[in-house]
Parts: C-alpha cells; structure tokens; sequence
C-alpha cells in the first residue's frame, strides 16, 4: 500500500531534519522520500496530452505566443484579431470572425478540453495573455472533433510549470480613450503550479460605428476578464488541474444619426436618433476539473466542468418605438455542464488507438418585454399608445457522443487515420443523430514535400445558445407583426467534407503550403441579427455548398520574419426551411428556387505580416488585412452583391529596456489602420444583416509590460 500524502510529508520533514546526521554518517541510508521533479513531470504529462490528438487528415495553422507578441498590438488584441492573420479566416462585425465560408461553428478547446460556446462568443471571453500557443484546425477533421465543425480553435494555456516564478503587469493605453491595465501571476512550488491573469478594458468605439466618421457616437465599452489554472502533480503520471475564466463586458449600442422617425409615441412625432440610449451586457464564466495521465502505455484525460453565459440587452424604449415601431428588452441565458473522456492506446510498433466520450448538457432561457403599437388591417399604425407583451420560453438540450478512431502507420511515408463518431442530440421534443466516419491520409513524398487529404462526415446540432422559441403569433396584429410565418426550431446539420493539401518546404526558411476543400450541406445552418440586440438567431437553408483554395507562405530566418496567406471560398444556401418569418417575402420566394451567396461569404481573403529585430533588443513589424468584401442585397437578389474591398495595415515598434536584467520593461508602439482608410464590414443588406457597420478608424497606442 503506497503511504498517504500526510504521511509523505512527515517523511520529507523528518528526512530533512536529519541531513546534518547523515552527512556525518557516511552509510547512512538517504531519505526514504523525495519530491518529484515537477518541471520533468509536467514536461512528460504534457507529451502524454499531446498524444490524444492525432496530426492526420486535417489542415493545421499554428500560432505561437511569440507571433502574437509579433502583432502591432501584441497580447493586448483580442482573440478574433489573432485568429485573422490564420489562412481562410474572414472577419466580420462585433468581433465575429468565419473560417471557411462558416458563420461562427467555431470549436474551442484549452488543454484539449472542449468549451461549450457562450452567447457572446468566446473571441471575446478568452485572452490572448493566457496563450502559449494555438493550433487552427479545419478541414477533414479526426473522429474525437465533432459538434462545432467549422474550425477547431485548439488553445495551450501558459503554466507556472514551464515560466518558473514570476509574473507581469502592464497597461495599454491610446486613441480612442482606451485604457488597458493587465496583471499576470504564476509559479510553481513542489507539486503545485499555478497561472492566474487578469485585464481591464475600456475605450470608446466598444462596437463597430454605424457610419463613415472617425469616432461613433453613444460607443463606450467597459470590459473585464480573468483567467486562473491551478495544478498538482499527484505522482509521476497523473496531474489533477482546475481552470476558470470569467468575462463581464458592457456596451453602449453606437447611434445612427440623422434617422426618419416612422412612428409617433403617445404626444411624440419627433426624435433625434442621435440620442438614442441602448445599452447590453454580456457574462461569461466557466470551470473545469481535468484529472490527466497515463496508466501503462495508455495516456488519458478525463475532465467535468461547467459554462454559465448570460445576455441582457436594454431598449431606449421611446426611441426605438418612434424609428422602429418595437422596443424590446432582451434577456438571454445559458448553463452548460459537460462531462469529456479521451484516450490513446499504442497497439503494437504501427497503430495507435484512440477513444472518448462527450457528453453536454444545456439549460437555456429567453425571455423578452416589448413595447409595441397596434395596427389596423392594413398595417397602417392604430394607436400612438403602445401595448407591452411579455414573452418567455427555457428549454432543456443534451449532446452525447463517442468516437474511435485508429492511426496506422504503414512504412516511413504513408499514415492513416481512419475512425467513426456516433453523435445524438435531443432538444424540442425530439432527438437527432448520425454515425459519421472520417478518412484521413498522410504521404511524406520525400524530405521536403508533405501531401495530406481527408474525408470527414460531420454532424452539427444548432448552438442551443443562440435558441429563442419565441411565439410569434403574440405579435399579430402589431407593429412586430412577422410576415410570414415558419418554423421556430433549427435543425442539425450534415454535410461531406473534402480537403487535399500539399506542403513544401523550401530551402532552409520557406515553408509554402496549398489547400483546396469542398462541402456539401443538408439543411445548412447560417445564423443572423434580426432585431436590435447584438444576438444572433440560428436559422437552416435546405442545400449549401461550399468550396475554396488556400494558400500559406512562411518565411524565417534569423531575425527576419514573415508569412502571408492568401483565400478564395464561394459559400451558397439554398430554401430557408427554418426561421422563415426573419426574412422579407420577397427574400424568401426568390431563395425558394434560387441558389444564393450566404451573407458572410467574401471571395477573396489575404492576411500577411513581417518582422524584423535589431541592434539587440528592438523590433519593427506590419501586418494587414484585405478582404473583397462581405455580401449584400442588390437588384432584388438577396445577398447578391458585394461591399467593396478593403486593406487595413497596421504597424509597430517595439523595444526592451534592462532585457538583459532578466525583468525587462517591453515597450511596444502601435499604428492600428496606419493608412486610416475607412471602408464598410455591412451596409445594412443581406439576409440577417440589421444595421451598417465600419471598420476601425487609425489610431495610435502604447503598451509597456514590465517582468517581474
């Protein structure tokens, strides 16, 4: 029987009191206890973690915290901007980002633990300091990844195991009254290790402004966020860690001025849209509990956790009435608790087994008060006096799901990674599944050239998050009246994924990289902003189809680097089968028989950038950003036109004061849109598509970090 850790430690204490006798005694016999080598330990455990997910089939981009630091903005830029400078990722408004054609689907993974999404999204709950690296993977996709499917953000958080003991603290101050204090924790002593990381944000365009001028009106955003991981080291193969994150942002909504009023309000026929007064809130927070080892060759993870997220967004109730003819109070809320099991058995000198469990189980409630006007038969408005309905709907949703999947190496060039996912999902009374099999393979063509291809068959149940069962036959006879009518539940999603791609390594510093994939999709998910709050709606087009090429080049060497990336994707929906009453009538006949482009679609996407240090401790870097434009209505064809195209460079400066100190003060000095062109993410058309929204004006900041 192995003694207990109270007994382990008495040892320890008694073996070092006697360290004066037995250095006197030369047989003596050494201390019956030591203590592990906890950065040794953790070393392998992380190797161990590493091997429960396969490199097979899938297209991979790896960010590391050293790029991040890279970025004219550094750790102090959202996830979202990190995430663009990936190939294929397209960015869109209030910081939502789509990766190959996809609206949002976007998986989340820290330490390989899945994060069930927050109502908000978690670009904007999760933050960049907590990163040590990121691994984007879309694509043909292994067994073990399933529910959101577009991508799989695959995050390795920071640990006081590797950074010793320390910490940081910092601020990031500049245009747009933005203030940025951040303070950074971790260590590690004896079997424990931790990482604890806080930030503060607030500035004055929280949201993208509704027109072309420098500085929106009515902007104002106060953000905070925390993230803490703490870790002991049970033995030599088994860790037990738990993290915790927390988000609370608020937002004023960005006012349009110069609108018509439509309505009157009770003695109101005027109103200035400029003071107008909306505001939301957004609340994320989450925990897990990951016991993670091996037993014999089998290494496992096994973690159960919870997410809470929470939406609550507030009409400026005679003003929304007088321009719209509603004003709604908007309450959303979501608990998701999950339970996740993966394993990975080598079975013999060429196969690896590996398998798991999932399992998700969700509560989520809407409710909404509106204020709106009766009309008469014709629609015309009735009454100046509005009439308040109340609306409220919860419902319960759970994920099952089970996967195994087999790696076989065959030789010294060829690997397969052939495996089958069961997915079940039951929500609104009924239930939904699919087995799914997934194909992939990878050629080492010789030293320097690495084809790989992949099938994968995905099933993808709606984000229950997003969900409102709201009852829209309250509103007839009213100024929220719908059209028309339709379903109000969203259906899961199938589709067959392809993916071919070959990387080349040139010479000693250039790596190129070319990628082509294909979808085909039945009751294709996309996913819009039909009302005043920033909260999008899921709705399901019968047929999609989806297609692209992308292309990656990275270059370093020495002190030089850079890279650029470079996209095209062609992203069509046929027949709304759901969610039918959010579009026009006209919309909805002409999507009946028409193939469409989605509204998120934009053909060509590039993103680049380059660094280069010198004399020691300094550094200059750009990157950019230019997209073709996002989609919108023309000619009575719903998303059939297109924004024009945009390029956004940013630029930096960057030096270490006392670096060689071993606490260095960094100082960084960002250009954010140096060229300051102002160009339009949405104009207000396009299916899903409520308001006009513009891109980041040019604006100046300094960041200083001192180590510590």
């Amino acid at each position: 029987m192995k003694p207990s850790l109270l007994a382990r430690g008495i040892a320890l204490a008694l073996s070092v009191a006697s360290l004066p006798a037995l250095a006197a005694t030369a047989d003596a016999a050494p201390p019956a206890v030591t203590d592990l080598d906890a950065v040794t330990v953790s070393a392998q455990l992380d190797q161990a973690r590493n091997a429960l997910s396969p490199d097979i089939g899938s297209s991979q981009y790896q960010i590391t915290a050293e790029d991040i630091q890279k970025q004219p903005l550094g750790a102090s830029a959202p996830l979202s901007q990190v995430l663009l400078q990936a190939p294929g990722v397209v960015q869109d408004s209030y910081g939502g980002v789509h990766v190959r054609g996809d609206h949002a689907n976007l998986q989340y993974r820290l330490n390989g633990v899945l994060l069930p999404e927050s109502i908000s999204g978690f670009g904007q709950t999760l933050d960049a300091r907590t990163i040590k690296s990121i691994r984007l993977m879309d694509g043909a996709l292994p067994a073990q990844f399933g529910e959101r499917t577009a991508a799989v953000v695959d995050i390795t958080t920071r640990s006081g195991a590797e950074l010793g003991n320390g910490g940081s603290a910092g601020i990031t101050a500049g245009s747009f009254g933005t203030l940025n204090p951040n303070a950074s924790w971790w260590g590690n002593q004896g079997r424990w290790s931790w990482y604890l990381t806080g930030n503060y944000t607030q500035n004055e365009v929280g949201l993208e402004n509704p027109t072309a001028s420098r500085r929106p009106d009515h902007d104002d955003t106060h953000q905070g966020k925390a993230f803490a991981d703490l870790t002991y080291l049970v033995n030599d193969t088994t860790r037990l860690s738990l993290f915790a994150g927390f988000a609370n942002n608020r937002f004023q909504i960005p006012v349009n001025p110069g609108q018509t009023p439509q309505f009157g309000y009770l003695d109101t026929v005027q109103a200035d849209s400029s003071q107008l007064d909306e505001t939301q809130g957004e609340t994320t927070r989450f925990g897990m509990l990951v016991l993670q080892g091996t037993l014999g060759q089998t290494a496992y993870q096994v973690s159960a956790g919870q997410r809470y997220s929470d939406l609550a967004f507030n009409p400026d109730v005679a003003g929304d009435l007088v321009f719209d003819g509603v004003a709604s109070q908007v309450d959303r809320s979501n608990r998701a608790s999950t339970v996740q099991a993966d394993f990975s058995t080598p079975l013999g000198d060429n196969h690896t087994l590996r398998y798991g469990l999932y399992g998700n189980s969700e509560r989520a409630r809407a409710g909404s008060t509106a204020w709106v006007f009766p009309v008469d038969a014709d629609g015309n408005q009735a009454s100046t006096t509005p009439i308040v309905i109340a609306d409220a709907s919860a419902f319960h949703a759970s994920t099952a799901a089970a996967y195994v999947q087999d790696e076989w190496r065959i030789g010294q060039d060829w690997t397969v990674n052939y495996g089958l996912r069961a997915d079940r999902y039951k929500a609104f009374g009924g239930t939904e599944g699919q087995l799914s099999p997934r194909l992939g393979v990878v050629w080492n063509a010789s030293d320097s050239t690495t084809v790989h291809a992949g099938y994968s068959r995905y099933f993808t149940p709606p984000a229950s998050e997003l969900v409102a069962s709201s009852d829209i036959a309250r509103y007839a006879g009213t100024t929220n009246q719908q059209p028309v009518t339709g379903s109000t539940t969203p259906l899961s999603e199938r589709s067959d994924y392809y993916d071919v791609g070959v990387s080349q390594q040139v010479g000693e510093h250039l790596t190129l990289g070319l990628d082509a994939y294909d979808r085909k999709v039945d009751r294709l998910q996309d996913e819009g902003q039909f009302g005043a709050a920033y909260i999008y709606s899921t709705f399901n087009y019968r047929y999609g189809h989806v297609h692209g090429v992308e292309f990656s080049a990275d270059y370093s060497s020495g002190p030089l680097s850079a890279y650029v990336n470079a996209a095209y994707n062609k992203a069509m929906g046929k027949q709304v089968i759901t969610g039918q009453y959010n579009l026009d009538p006209e919309a909805l006949a002409y999507v009946q028989d028409n193939w469409i482009h989605l509204d998120h679609d934009q053909t060509l996407t590039s993103s680049g950038g380059v660094s280069y240090a010198f004399a020691g401790h300094n550094r200059v870097g750009a990157n950019y950003v230019y997209g073709s434009g996002l989609r919108s209505d023309i000619e009575g064809v719903p998303n059939g036109g297109e924004l024009p195209s945009y390029l956004q460079v940013n630029l930096s400066a960057a030096h270490d004061f006392n670096a060689d100190s071993g606490h260095p003060l960094h100082a960084q000095l960002a250009l954010v849109n140096a060229l300051d062109r102002s160009y339009q993410l949405r104009d207000g058309g396009g299916i899903g598509v409520f308001a006009p929204q513009w891109g980041p004006r040019r604006g100046a900041y300094l960041s200083l970090q001192q180590d510590f």
